[in-house]
């Protein structure tokens, strides 16, 4: 896959990597590289060789939000347009079948933050900061308050929101944004491996439980028992699901089929 502005590759142990490659502009987006993300997410969830999806940035900053030098000269219709293409890949990860693992290092601000937010997981390095900076430009991030909101509760994303402040890789594992921190130096090495030690799971099952999970998300409490019931009876039906539980009565390790 060719891009401009982002590198994606195809690697070993069924894990995808994208890159996003603005490093001089600490990744921010621009027009071109939403719409490749995008595009590059939905190529990468059709592609048979692909699991999971490691998603990183490129240089010292993992995404330090949207660049501004797109801002001016546009009708209210125009902003909401190119808005809506922002933060279109921050919706396309809950639409996937395939788990998106987000690789923090450096700084995820505005709409950084709310695309690791939107992430599935998070590795982070030690030395990651996130925040909802938009506020102190004069601007907001009710876009990617989103995602946060989901994660951190309505108190603390309304603080985000409000006062812009950039919080440490420890305070964000506290409030649940990311999952887990490693030192800076190995963050490479760990992210390959969790992404690599989940690829190694039944690829339907995830797929049926992470469809389950975010289309129940909304529903009432006894709503979601009923669809994640479905949901789990459709995967008692597979053949992976037979061949793991025959596997573990067996003691070998599993051979998925996808089916």
């Amino acid at each position: 896959m060719n891009f401009e502005k982002l590198i994606v590759e195809i690697g070993e142990n069924y894990v995808a990597e994208v890159t996003l490659n603005r490093p001089d502009n600490l990744n921010t987006f621009d027009s071109i590289m939403a719409a490749e993300l995008y595009d590059a997410l939905f190529a990468l969830d059709a592609e048979k060789r692909v699991r999971v999806i490691l998603l990183k940035g490129a240089g010292k900053a993992f995404c330090a939000g949207i660049d501004v030098n797109e801002l001016a000269g546009k009708t209210a219709m125009e902003y909401r347009d190119w808005i809506e293409r922002m933060e279109r890949p921050l919706v396309a990860i809950s639409q996937m079948k395939k788990p998106v693992i987000a690789q923090l290092q450096g700084v995820a601000a505005a709409n950084g933050m709310g695309l690791a937010a939107a992430a599935d997981l998070v590795i982070a390095a030690e030395n990651a900061k996130m925040g909802l900076t938009a506020i102190n430009v004069g601007l907001n991030c009710v876009g990617p308050v989103i995602p946060v909101a989901r994660c951190v509760g309505r108190k603390k994303a309304l603080e985000l929101l409000y006062y812009g402040n950039l919080i440490s890789a420890k305070e964000a594992l506290a409030l649940g944004l990311i999952n887990k921190i490693v030192p800076k130096d190995e963050l490479e090495t760990e992210a390959r491996r969790w992404a690599e030690e989940l690829a190694q799971k039944s690829p339907l099952a995830l797929q049926i439980a992470k469809r389950a999970f975010y289309h129940a998300e909304d529903m009432n409490y006894e709503k979601q028992f009923a669809y994640m019931n479905e949901a789990f009876a459709r995967l008692c039906a597979t053949a992976d699901a037979k061949e793991g539980v025959q596997a573990f009565f067996e003691k070998r390790k599993p051979v998925w089929q996808e089916k």
